[in-house]
């Protein structure tokens, strides 16, 4: 909803800047109208960028995140037992 605003009140300034005759005002409402519609802009990529990305949390669930924690541990318990291979002498 934001991002339209932003694009609106662009429009708006820009056709304030049509309808007056101060100088000062039309280049303050072209300034205006460039920061609105920038705006608009990144208001628009930054909904693409959320909505394209995924939740960190959903990626690996509660059950295979705690699956995952206990084989890593067997395999450190693994090789704590099991001493390293010894180097090949010559």
């Amino acid at each position: 909803m934001m991002p339209w605003l932003f694009l609106l009140l662009a429009f708006a300034a820009l056709a304030a800047a049509f309808l007056t005759s101060s100088p000062g005002v039309l280049a303050l409402c072209l300034l205006l109208s460039l920061g609105f519609t920038v705006a608009w802009v990144m208001g628009l990529l930054a909904r693409r960028v959320g909505d394209a990305s995924r939740d960190v949390a959903t990626i690996v669930d509660t059950a295979e995140l705690q699956r995952l924690r206990e084989a890593a541990e067997a395999r450190r318990r693994a090789e704590a037992v099991t001493p390293p291979p010894a180097p090949p002498s010559n």
